[in-house]
């Protein structure tokens, strides 16, 4: 029976077009986050499946590749539940991966250490138009800053590195999880109940205020609860300062500094448009990781149907492998989504090079081959990409597909220099 010829569902191969665009995105990408003094790490693949299944991925820990003992470890005579047969997982974001890092080297880094991370993550995901079960992830983060600095510092160099990619227009969204926590207990929702809240609040773009709050009456909260908490929404869309009014509403929910410090950040950040970008406070945003504790942010950008970047502040999980907290915050451009609105848009990369290709006739004597070998040895030492294959007899057919791969140049060399 002959082997499966193609990748496995949910996964991809990529093809030169696409690699060569990978490549140059990564490159602007890592130079730009440099700029701002972030550094370049990495982490393996494989975590322990008791961190991964820790409680702090939400829905994410449900698509976890869960990996099987080797060896003498792997018994499935003896097996009873699954902690028998599983010891580990392919990690599903990077986050998790870095706080482990950060808590066994934390002795060995700077204070704050600015971290960049690059590379593969999987999640047992339904697959769909720029969403794989293997795909890369982007990540920058600030470990050891307390301060706003970290949130202002994150969201410039996310939106500049978006920019030198060519996108404009986009949206910063912004918001606070200690804000959506205040606005839950003023309107009486019990704490138990505050994630069911949050997960309808987060349909607000699609259902609007009148859907909300139908779903919160049907969920069992009471009319004066849901009238108490849809007030706030209200208010906010008729104050000239949405985060300033909360605060006010909310006072003795809201922990002191939280508005104060929202507020700087996108005057901060407003400061520095260049008409590219805008951003937003969004009362409504919630984000799905349960690990975030305050800044929570989101790009959206109108060539994509959803965001392209997210993050937020997740000052309780360094703490967790070692039993004491400290403050971090990250932003992870959306890889796949990128490349998937470049390749869309037909992207050419700015200041390659020409191309040219060496047709090199089959049979050519070796005099003959040094010659022209040094020829393409002297083209690319001038920076230019040449590319030496052998002639085809169809050679009309074999430079089309050289021109559909972006050659411009060709150099025709036959086994005799007179006939060149």
């Amino acid at each position: 029976m002959a082997l499966n010829k193609k990748p496995v569902n949910g996964m991809k191969d990529v093809l030169p077009r696409e690699m060569q665009i990978r490549d140059y995105v990564m490159g602007v990408i890592k130079e730009n986050y440099r700029k701002f003094g972030f550094t370049p790490i990495e982490t393996p693949c494989v975590e322990s499946i008791g961190n991964l299944c820790s409680k702090q991925g939400g829905e994410n820990e449900k698509l976890i590749f869960k990996i099987l003992k080797r060896g003498d470890k792997l018994n499935l005579d003896t097996a009873k539940e699954e902690s028998d047969l599983v010891d580990s997982g392919l990690r599903y974001d990077l986050t998790l991966p870095l706080s482990r890092y950060y808590a066994n080297h934390a002795n060995e880094l700077p204070q704050p250490f600015k971290a960049l991370q690059m590379g593969n993550v999987w999640r047992a995901d339904r697959p769909q138009k720029g969403r794989f079960r293997q795909f890369m992830q982007c990540d920058i983060d600030i470990l050891g800053e307390p301060s706003n600095l970290a949130e202002i510092e994150l969201i410039l160099a996310t939106t500049s590195t978006l920019s030198k990619l060519g996108f404009s227009n986009f949206k910063v969204r912004i918001n606070e999880r200690r804000i959506l926590r205040a606005m839950a207990a003023y309107s009486g929702f019990p704490e138990e109940s505050f994630d069911l809240v949050y997960i309808i609040l987060d349909k607000m773009d699609k259902i609007g205020l009148d859907g909300v709050s139908a779903e919160l009456l049907e969920s069992g909260f009471t009319q004066e609860m849901v009238d108490r908490y849809l007030a706030l929404f209200d208010g906010m869309q008729k104050a000239e300062d949405a985060i300033d009014y909360l605060a006010g509403e909310l006072d003795g929910f809201l922990e002191e500094g939280v508005a104060e410090s929202l507020s700087e950040i996108t005057e901060s950040v407003g400061a520095t448009l260049d008409g590219s970008f805008e951003i937003v406070f969004d009362p409504t945003l919630v984000r799905g990781m349960s690990y975030y504790t305050g800044t929570i942010f989101e790009i959206e950008m109108p060539d994509f149907g959803s965001s392209v970047a997210g993050g937020g502040r997740y000052d309780k999980m360094v703490g967790k492998f070692t039993g004491k907290d400290t403050p971090a915050c990250g932003f992870s451009i959306g890889f796949e989504r990128i490349i998937t609105i470049l390749l869309d848009n037909d992207f050419q990369i700015p200041g390659q090079s020409d191309k040219v290709a060496f047709l090199v006739e089959k049979g050519m004597p070796a005099e003959r081959l040094c010659e022209v070998i040094r020829q393409a040895q002297a083209l690319r030492a001038e920076g230019r990409q040449v590319l030496m294959v052998r002639m085809n007899k169809n050679k009309k057919f074999q430079k089309q597909q050289l021109e559909a791969e972006g050659y411009t140049e060709f150099k025709d060399f036959y086994c005799e220099a007179l006939k060149n």
